[in-house]
């Protein structure tokens, strides 16, 4: 059993180059933690992904929808979606999962 909690994740992102880092790996499954500073750069990705916000609120950009979240909530996108967080607060961070194929599922 492979087991992640946020105290461990947010320490492994410290010291470390990028704001995103791999966890864990099993079949298509990734998941990651992320702690942009400022502003988010990332671009669309080529599989599906699922965002759990563990801290920080402000606005999520999916597509053409741009929404406020809060800690706790799960966010959904499609592969190849233009996304990013904005005007988000100091403390945000993130759980990112990816999975299924490349192109996303059907």
């Amino acid at each position: 059993m492979h087991r992640l909690t946020t105290n461990n994740a947010l320490q492994a992102l410290q010291g470390h180059q990028q704001r995103f880092k791999q966890l864990f790996e099993h079949g298509s499954l990734i998941v990651e933690i992320y702690q942009p500073e400022k502003i988010d750069q990332q671009q669309p990705h080529t599989r599906d992904e699922v965002y759990v916000v563990i801290s920080g609120s402000g606005y999520f950009v999916n597509g053409a929808s741009r929404e406020l979240f809060e800690p706790g909530e799960v966010l959904f996108v499609p592969a190849g979606v233009e996304h990013r967080f904005e005007e988000f607060t100091d403390d945000f961070a993130t759980w990112v999962i990816f999975y299924g194929p490349e192109g996303g599922e059907g």
